[in-house]
C-alpha cells in the first residue's frame, strides 16, 4: 500500500528574518511562528493524519505541538530528521562567511559544504532512512513530518533521484508550515504537491 507524507519545515525562527543558518542550533520561533503552528494545527485537523513524526530540535517539537493537540497523538521523536549542521557557517549568515567558501557552496553544496558540516550525503541517506521508515511503520497512512528545510530538500532530491548538488537550484525555498505531499509505494516515491501554503 502507498503511504502519504506531509513533509513540513517547522515554523518561523528568530534567525529566519537575518537568514542566519540554524542548522543544529536550537532556535526558538518567533510570535509568526507560534502563529503558523497553530495554521498548521487547524489544518492537520482536517487532513486524516494518522501519526506525526518530529525532529528533536524544539522549533519542530513546538511546531508539531498543536496539530498533535488537535488530533490527539503523541508525536514520535525521530533523531534522524535533525537539520544537518552547517559547521563553520551555523549562526551565521552566508555574507558573514569568507568569500571563498560562499563562492564554493552557492557552486556546489555538497562539494563545497562548509568546513566542519555534516556531509550533506549522510544528511540526506539519515532524512530518507527517517520518510522510508516513517512508511514502513504506518504503511497506508498517512503521516506528518515536521523537520527542516535543508534536510528535507536533500531527502526530497535522493528519494527522486535528482543530485544533490541541484538541492538549492530544484527546490530553492521550503516555506514555513507549507507542506509538500510525498506518497511511497515500496521503492517508488511521487511528489505530488509542493509548497502549498494553508
Amino acid at each position: 500500500m502507498s503511504t502519504t507524507i506531509f513533509a513540513v519545515r517547522h515554523g518561523e525562527t528568530v534567525w529566519h528574518g537575518e537568514s542566519r543558518y540554524a542548522g543544529s542550533s536550537d532556535v526558538e520561533l518567533t510570535e509568526n511562528g507560534r502563529a503558523q503552528a497553530e495554521r498548521l494545527g487547524a489544518w492537520a485537523a482536517g487532513a486524516g493524519i494518522d501519526a506525526i513524526r518530529v525532529s528533536p530540535l524544539s522549533r519542530a517539537r513546538l511546531t508539531a505541538a498543536p496539530a498533535a493537540d488537535a488530533l490527539g497523538l503523541t508525536p514520535t521523536i525521530e533523531p534522524r530528521l535533525r537539520e544537518m549542521h552547517f559547521g563553520v557557517a551555523e549562526g551565521r549568515r552566508l555574507a558573514e562567511l569568507p568569500v571563498r567558501q560562499a563562492v564554493a557552496f552557492r557552486a556546489d553544496p555538497v562539494a563545497g559544504a562548509f568546513p566542519g558540516a555534516e556531509d550533506p550525503r549522510a544528511a540526506a541517506a539519515r532524512g530518507v532512512a527517517a520518510l522510508r521508515a516513517a512508511a514502513e511503520r504506518h504503511d497506508g497512512r498517512r503521516i506528518l513530518v515536521v523537520s527542516h528545510s535543508t534536510l528535507l530538500r536533500l531527502a526530497l532530491c535522493e528519494l527522486l533521484g535528482i543530485p544533490l548538488s541541484r538541492y538549492r537550484v530544484v527546490f530553492p525555498t521550503l516555506p514555513n508550515c507549507a507542506p509538500a505531499e510525498l506518497r511511497l509505494d515500496g521503492p517508488d516515491t511521487a511528489l505530488l504537491t509542493y509548497n502549498v501554503p494553508i
